[in-house]
């Protein structure tokens, strides 16, 4: 296992964080505006090191780190668990989470990266976007249209095992979109079955984000709430993948469990 001691920090040299609160009245008072003059900063930069071919592994981390920094700065509070998981299970993991909002495409990089390579399964459409566009493509993403299942499913088996014979893990998000519930009906098996296909192992995320809000208008621009604790939890590695189903539950069943003990219960919908 290769861990990158030059980076600034390495969050999951510890199994917990949790932040201290910002101090800084006028962040706390206009936090979605603090934040968003920080981010545009961090996104016009990250895009400059893209365009030339310079946002490698550490600039990456480096620009996910500066994105924790300004939401802890705007007040929003990060409470992480379960980090020393990633050093359990050797080599590349396929990693399998809820999916809420921005915040975690944003700032698992930074966790992660610096213990175990990785990249993410995204969206076609997430390609073309301004900005963020260039900056997503530099990190080598695996692109699935979400229109044909049975399309997107050759796509990650083929580009996820060339992936995996390089060493890198892969962040799945089998929710179809961003959604603050849990809908297991939409959940779907792809990290298993990908997992299952090259003998690798899973790590499951559990997360609530919604500290950072979806717009109306720009969905990736929504309100900034430090009302809102992140949460962030990463469960026992599945060393092995014998049987699809059961081990599909165990990654539904650790974070429905997590909802409820964050007291979220409420966004679990099991129809």
């Amino acid at each position: 296992m290769k861990i990158y001691k030059t980076y600034r920090q390495i969050l999951a040299d510890n199994d917990s964080y949790k932040s201290n609160p910002s101090k800084n009245g006028f962040s706390k008072n206009f936090p979605s505006f603090s934040f968003y003059f920080r981010l545009i900063k961090i996104v016009i930069k990250s895009n400059r090191k893209a365009k030339k071919k310079l946002y490698d592994d550490f600039n990456w981390v480096a620009s996910s780190f500066d994105v924790f920094e300004a939401l802890e700065k705007s007040g929003v509070v990060f409470e992480i668990e379960g980090m020393s998981n990633l050093k359990k299970i050797e080599g590349p993991v396929i990693f399998i989470s809820n999916h809420m909002s921005t915040l975690e495409t944003m700032i698992l990089p930074s966790i992660i990266q610096p213990v175990k390579p990785v990249v993410y399964v995204i969206k076609q459409e997430l390609a073309n976007y301004p900005l963020f566009g260039k900056v997503a493509m530099a990190r080598s993403p695996i692109l699935v249209g979400r229109k044909n299942p049975r399309e997107d499913l050759k796509v990650v088996l083929e580009d996820g095992k060339r992936n995996i014979e390089n060493g890198k893990s892969i962040i799945i998000f089998p929710q179809k979109t961003r959604n603050k519930y849990l809908e297991i009906k939409s959940f779907n098996s792809l990290g298993i079955k990908l997992a299952k296909r090259n003998s690798v192992g899973v790590i499951p995320i559990a997360l609530i984000t919604d500290a950072w809000g979806n717009g109306k208008l720009i969905k990736d621009f929504g309100k900034i709430d430090p009302n809102k604790v992140v949460k962030i939890s990463f469960g026992e590695p599945i060393v092995k993948i014998d049987d699809d189903l059961t081990a599909h539950n165990k990654i539904i069943d650790f974070i429905a469990a997590k909802f409820e003990e964050w007291g979220k219960s409420e966004l679990i919908l099991t129809e």
